[in-house]
């Protein structure tokens, strides 16, 4: 299997402008004919929405937390086997990972595990030679990870320029590829779970405005060059599994729209792969989900944005209600699992009615209430669920829910760092948590999910 060239964009810490700058590189890198395969390193779901744009294609996330090693190369080997470049967008800092001391879930372990050569994203505001002893420390600290440039942002003028360019020359082995004048005009727009999603934020003008200042500043050349030239034949993957050849498929409703819309693009592509047909469908504007469905998935999103769209929209929330009472699947994660309890109340007190398939409503916090990866066992059997299984995922809200009852059965066991909870809510056929569940970390959990689609399809006809 071909790989292509690559390039892992990364940071000395979070804040530096990588995500700015991978979405401009990606634009200005289409814009010159290259099929641009964009990557998303960590388990964020907003950053791929702008590589989308800027590129055209879809972008997947990596995780060396949530997946494996082997499940990582796959993912990468088969998305970007027709592309011109890999361009992969690092989380945090080059080196942070998911504990202080290995580099487990880190941008360094993905670009060693693709043999992606990195370009290393500098603040330089405010700084002169100490950009020097930064970059210094950064290429000593991990032989292993090749750094194959550095990026200065935020850099006050070409007098400024000159002076990191003289002060790198004289103590570091990499060599400056761009210097990067601060520009509010290319600034997104943030809100409480990161970045303003994609398609609110960043119009065709923006993207261009983008691609024109890293055009303008950028050794656009020597980049590519370095990725041509310093990036490493991958392994060879063993082939995929091929998809499960079904005579009959399994429709599942597929929440999409500006509430639900946080995907990892693979959870979506093993479905199909294990013989599910998504049918999209919004909470917030249809009168009624799509015909014969088979089951339905929920995902995450901002639905406490839309909270008062989706509490008028009685016709959806009841068409839900009886879905759930023929029996069928459901399983909803994060902003679905809000959407199936009782209320959102926001912060100033308001409440918004939800579908109320679960009996507890969900309070928004003006704090971060959790942001951690997760694993999560099943201790025993439950619905499509089978003992001894172990997924990988992570949770990221603003909300806190009240006192589940009991009566609600808890299909997890859930770890968080050094805590442990039981999770993973069950009512009947539904399936629901505020974990998001990277389905490759457990593929078993989808043909289950699938299998029980279609048991059901089957006892009907």
């Amino acid at each position: 299997m071909r790989a292509p060239p690559r390039l892992t964009i990364a940071g000395t810490h979070s804040g530096v402008g990588k995500t700015s700058i991978a979405i401009a590189l990606m634009a200005a890198l289409t814009r010159r004919g290259l099929r641009v395969q964009p990557f998303k390193i960590g388990p964020d779901f907003i950053d791929p929405g702008f590589h989308r744009l800027a590129s055209g294609h879809a972008s997947r996330n990596l995780d060396g937390w949530m997946l494996s090693r082997e499940a990582n190369l796959e993912i990468f080997a088969q998305a970007s086997e027709d592309a011109g470049i890999a361009i992969i967008e690092g989380v945090m800092g080059l080196f942070d990972g998911s504990d202080a001391v290995s580099q487990t879930g880190s941008t360094a372990e993905i670009a060693k595990w693709l043999g992606s050569p990195v370009l290393l994203v500098i603040d330089a505001s405010a700084m002169a030679g100490s950009a020097a002893a930064l970059v210094h420390g950064f290429e000593d600290f991990d032989p292993d990870v090749r750094l194959a440039g550095v990026l200065c942002n935020r850099v006050g003028g070409s007098g400024h320029a000159d002076i990191l360019r003289q002060a790198m020359a004289a103590r570091c082995r990499t060599k400056p590829l761009g210097f990067l004048p601060l520009n509010e005009k290319i600034a997104l727009p943030e809100r409480h779970l990161g970045l303003v999603m994609a398609s609110e934020s960043l119009s065709r003008e923006h993207l261009s405005g983008m691609a024109k200042w890293i055009e303008a500043h950028v050794d656009i050349d020597g980049l590519l060059s370095v990725s041509r030239e310093q990036s490493l034949p991958l392994e060879n993957r063993r082939p995929s599994p091929a998809p499960r050849s079904l005579e009959r498929r399994a429709r599942i409703g597929l929440a999409r729209d500006a509430a639900f819309c946080f995907y990892y693009e693979d959870n979506l592509d093993l479905l199909k792969k294990c013989g599910a047909d998504l049918v999209e469908f919004s909470a917030i504007s249809d009168g009624a989900l799509p015909a014969n469905l088979d089951a339905l998935y929920l995902g995450g999103g901002y639905p406490e944005l839309h909270a008062a769209e989706l509490s008028e929209n009685a016709s959806m929330r009841d068409a839900i209600v009886q879905f759930a009472q023929t029996s069928r699947p459901i399983y909803a994660e994060c902003g679905g699992f809000m959407y199936l309890c009782e209320a959102i109340v926001d912060t100033d007190g308001r409440e918004y009615q939800m579908a109320g398939l679960f009996p507890t409503r969900v309070r928004m916090q003006k704090q971060l209430a959790a942001i951690a990866y997760v694993e999560a066992e099943v201790p025993e059997d439950a619905l499509w669920l089978h003992a001894g299984q172990r997924l990988r995922g992570h949770e990221f809200h603003y909300s806190t829910i009240d006192e589940m009852p009991a009566s609600v059965s808890r299909c997890f066991r859930l770890w968080a760092g050094d805590k442990t909870r039981a999770d993973g809510f069950a009512i009947g056929s539904v399936l629901a948590g505020y974990s998001h569940l990277h389905f490759r970390s457990s593929p078993d959990f989808v043909s289950s999910f699938v299998d029980a689609c279609l048991l059901h399809k089957e006892a009907k006809v």
